[in-house]
């Protein structure tokens, strides 16, 4: 059974969702992250059914997330390689990798974050490029913005 498409729902978190939302999105664009490329290895890293596979490589291709590239004709063999938009989704992944390592890890983090001058592990903040100040939940909030339709605006008021 197919999930409701988010694509129609003015939140830019759902409509991010409908791009990125299943779990084997996630982990595929870790592994294109991590430079993997080739349909085999994707399946080697993650032990995922061929079939899923395709359909969420597909998918990606499809969202602007990797791209496709022929590598060889005979037999056809295609990598899929990280795009600019895929690539910006790399902060939302280190997120998510900091607070699985906060709160599943135990305090002992599988992955990390370091730093490659010290090789000190990093510890995420968000931060206001305007500002350089932390994102707090003191100082800033969510508002509804130019696009938002009248059920945002409501909602926000």
């Amino acid at each position: 059974m197919k999930n409701k498409s988010l694509l129609n729902m003015p939140c830019p978190i759902a409509k991010s969702l409908e791009h990125v939302g299943e779990w084997w999105n996630i982990l595929i664009l870790r592994e294109a992250l991590m430079g993997v490329s080739r349909f085999d290895d994707f399946q080697h890293y993650l032990g995922i059914a061929t079939s899923t596979l395709a359909k969420r490589l597909n998918a990606l291709v499809e969202s602007g997330l990797l791209e496709r590239r022929r590598y060889c004709e005979k037999p056809p063999r295609d990598e899929y390689v990280i795009t600019q938009k895929g690539l910006d989704f790399r902060p939302v992944l280190l997120t998510m990798m900091q607070w699985g390592n906060q709160y599943y890890a135990d305090g002992k983090p599988a992955i990390q974050l370091v730093d490659t001058q010290t090789n000190q592990a990093v510890d995420l903040m968000l931060v206001d490029r305007n500002t350089n100040m932390e994102i707090d939940p003191q100082r800033h909030r969510s508002q509804a913005g130019p696009a938002a339709d009248e059920l945002i605006k409501a909602r926000f008021e």
